[in-house]
């Protein structure tokens, strides 16, 4: 699966996390087995003093080959379907815990 292959808002929330590197997405709406990043989403970036707390070099390509843990989170919206991720927790750019919220109907 690569990165040129997927919808403008897969691709915006993947820019998102690397642009992140280290911290939270929180409140993140999905849809369809799409998130959807809202004003009332929330960002938390932790910043490491001393230490490179910038965003990923791959930010800015265009094209190239998703990791495994990126593969999973897109993999787990699609089962969501509808619903809303509480918590994405992101380590060195990479989707690395998710908490979930559903709905029982």
């Amino acid at each position: 699966m690569n990165k040129k292959n997927l919808t403008p808002s897969k691709r915006r929330l993947i820019e998102l996390m690397q642009d992140i590197n280290f911290g939270r997405i929180t409140n993140i709406p999905v849809r369809d087995g799409e998130p959807e990043l809202t004003p009332d989403t929330v960002i938390e970036r932790e910043i490491k003093l001393g230490g490179q707390s910038g965003p990923r070099p791959e930010r800015d390509q265009d094209d190239f080959i998703l990791k495994q843990e990126v593969v999973a989170l897109l993999e787990h919206l699609a089962q969501m379907g509808s619903g809303k991720v509480c918590l994405l927790e992101i380590k060195h750019g990479l989707p690395f815990l998710m908490r979930i919220e559903e709905r029982a109907a």
